[in-house]
């Protein structure tokens, strides 16, 4: 039976001999050439299409793409912002999180002088001064509860240690030299110290650990601390007898202080932690001696909330919130315990804001039953006040 196709072909070569143009071989090939012309034109067809819609979802690709916000700051909260950043970036993969710890001096620079990153964060907040200056425009969340350590080496002895502000305050001085010296003696009654100099590590970069520490010292011990001698870095006495040690960040501050065989620190309480130190009990306000834990670093919490100081808002002077929870009453509060501040502006373009206050709403309510040990989660209260953030924060 003869197929449709060849009798189209047959009546085609009839037309075109009839008019005389070629003969029937040429005109075979002529068919043959414009039916490949036909099909190379339906395969061009199709690669433009496949390109326009290529084309299409690369447009979509640009309308959302991965949004990077960028932190630096505090070494104090450093292990939990890992895993907050870990988890949150799993639940929202178009967000990416870089967190550096360079301080908290470092991360408010950044953020506010350099304006080289999106937030920082750091465990003093804004001072009165630098709050009025940015007023209005800088957010301030205190996001985690942490307590500076008080480590300790002694050669010979693997006992407890008392210690008070008044004998940290003269070690950090240069008076005190031996770890049997009379002072320490006094305090922990029994123990068999040995006659051991010792080496004093402190920080040596612009620390928010070191602001809670030293005016740790000045509000116990104000008669033997004074306030010139309170911030992120100061000239530290103890250096002049050449037994003082700088060292950068906790980090630092812990490798340094494996190295030696008699040594005292300031250290975050996850780092003391993390590396087994041995770990001082402070006298508190109350005359009691007590070791940091989230219990004592939460009721140091409670009596600062219970004085009123701490404000309502993030847009709020939180320069009070140090004084209210430092050395702060009660018999079961740590007295060297801090906040770790979340700071923001108050306008990005409108993809960082986005991203960003997603990350401030995971924080404050996911976030805080993911703590890592060594810290301890801030109460409903100051959860609700961080939360207004994302009303305040406005984007474009």
């Amino acid at each position: 039976m003869e197929t449709n196709t060849a009798r189209g072909d047959n009546e085609a070569l009839t037309r075109l001999r009839g008019i005389g143009i070629v003969g029937e071989a040429s005109l075979k090939m002529l068919l043959l050439i414009l039916m490949g012309l036909v099909v190379l034109d339906i395969v061009i067809q199709g690669v433009c299409c496949i390109y326009a819609h290529r084309g299409a979802g690369a447009s979509q690709a640009q309308q959302s793409p991965r949004v990077v916000l960028s932190g630096s700051g505090s070494t104090f909260i450093y292990p939990e912002m890992k895993v907050w950043i870990t988890r949150f970036e799993k639940e929202n993969p178009s967000i990416s999180i870089i967190y550096n710890p360079t301080g908290s001096g470092t991360g408010q620079s950044q953020l506010l002088k350099e304006k080289v990153v999106d937030f920082a964060c750091s465990d003093p907040p804004l001072s009165h001064e630098q709050y009025e200056k940015y007023k209005g425009q800088v957010l301030q969340m205190p996001v985690i509860i942490g307590a500076v350590a008080i480590v300790y080496k002694i050669p010979g002895y693997n006992g407890p240690l008392n210690l008070s502000a008044k004998v940290i305050a003269e070690i950090y001085l240069g008076k005190i030299k031996y770890w049997d010296d009379p002072e320490i003696a006094r305090l922990n009654p029994g123990a068999k110290l040995p006659h051991a100099v010792i080496k004093v590590i402190h920080r040596s970069d612009a620390s928010g650990t070191t602001e809670v520490f030293t005016f740790f010292l000045h509000k116990a011990a104000p008669s033997l601390w004074p306030a010139s001698l309170v911030g992120k870095a100061i000239e530290w006495p103890v250096d002049s007898t050449g037994r003082g040690l700088g060292a950068k960040g906790n980090q630092g501050v812990a490798e340094y202080f494996k190295r030696l065989g008699s040594a005292i620190a300031y250290v975050e309480l996850g780092y003391a932690l993390e590396n087994k130190f041995p770990i001082a009990a402070i006298r508190n306000a109350a005359g009691r001696f007590v070791k940091p834990s989230p219990e004592t670093m939460q009721a140091a919490v409670a009596s600062a909330l219970r004085s009123g100081v701490l404000p309502d808002s993030p847009l709020a002077d939180w320069s009070n919130a140090l004084n209210a929870i430092v050395y702060a009453p009660g018999e079961k509060a740590y007295p060297i315990v801090s906040f770790s501040f979340m700071m923001t502006w108050a306008r990005y373009p409108a993809p960082k804001a986005a991203a960003l206050k997603k990350f401030i709403e995971y924080i404050n309510t996911v976030g805080q039953s993911e703590i890592v040990e060594g810290y301890a989660p801030i109460p409903q209260g100051l959860r609700e006040i961080n939360l207004k953030a994302l009303s305040i924060i406005k984007g474009g």
